[in-house]
């Protein structure tokens, strides 16, 4: 995700006109495994559970994926096939904390609250989320706490009162391929497009008990078990609004990204 912004920031800076961004992760050695094991980061039963309160750890996947990126006029004058349309983005670090398994709530709440003042749009009109989601007791309750101090901070910026009902699903790709490390953000942004594409929602495995630890009643989150058709929402005027997602990713050595996608206009082939 953080090549991604930057292929973004150099695009809009004029250095380059399209860009290729991606990401690789390849399990060559034994050691990163077995360390991660020692430290308890990694699920004994080889599952990864994100949200659930079994969540024991995360497993380890390999994979790789890149996208190609261009500015939206040129993309639709050269009749391209456009997945998604990128809004904002933003990085930053969390500065020092207790320790690698241990984000700092303070710097995710930040950077998702500067990426959507960025963008422009209402938070209200993001319908699904992307998590970092890694499926570890501790780590999951930290990003939905920092999900919720963003979105109230949002909410109250647009003077708008808590919402009634959760309006956005919560995912993690994890639960279906692993933990793809430094191709996790291609991983889950690849998610993001099919979903837009084929207007479906994909549910998380093993959820079967929310983790205690995760409230999320008075916020607009809600964790979906299960696959549901992507239903636009509608505007004031009573036309529908595009589908609108965001997607963060946190790395274990204090670097964090969230990018916030808009489903692309209607073309002609």
């Amino acid at each position: 995700l953080v090549a991604v912004h930057r292929a973004v920031t150099s695009i809009q800076r004029g250095e380059c006109s399209a860009a290729i961004a991606g990401g690789v992760n390849v399990i060559l050695s034994p050691l990163t495994t077995l360390s991660f094991s020692r430290a308890g980061m990694l699920a004994p039963d080889g599952r990864c559970k994100v949200f659930d309160a079994a969540a024991d750890g995360y497993v380890r996947g390999e994979g790789c994926g890149a996208v190609l990126l261009k500015p939206l006029a040129t993309a639709l004058a050269d009749g391209d096939h456009i997945y998604a349309v990128i809004r904002a983005s933003a990085v930053n670090h969390g500065g020092r904390a207790a320790s690698l398994t241990a984000p700092n709530t303070t710097a995710q709440a930040q950077l998702i609250t500067r990426a959507w003042q960025t963008s422009g749009l209402d938070p209200a009109t993001c319908t699904y989320l992307e998590t970092h989601g890694t499926g570890t007791t501790l780590g999951d309750p930290i990003e939905t706490t920092a999900l919720t101090q963003a979105f109230t901070t949002l909410y109250q910026q647009r003077g708008h009162p808590a919402p009634s009902r959760p309006h956005c699903h919560l995912g993690s790709v994890k639960s279906n391929v692993g933990h793809l490390e430094t191709a996790a953000g291609m991983a889950g942004l690849t998610k993001i497009l099919l979903a837009l594409r084929h207007q479906q929602i994909p549910g998380n495995l093993h959820l079967n008990q929310l983790n205690p630890y995760i409230r999320l009643d008075g916020t607009p989150f809600t964790v979906l078990n299960h696959t549901r058709d992507w239903t636009p929402l509608t505007g004031p005027d009573g036309r529908p609004l595009p589908r609108r997602a965001a997607i963060s990713g946190f790395g274990y050595g204090g670097v964090n990204a969230h990018l916030i996608l808009e489903e692309p206009p209607p073309t002609t082939p």
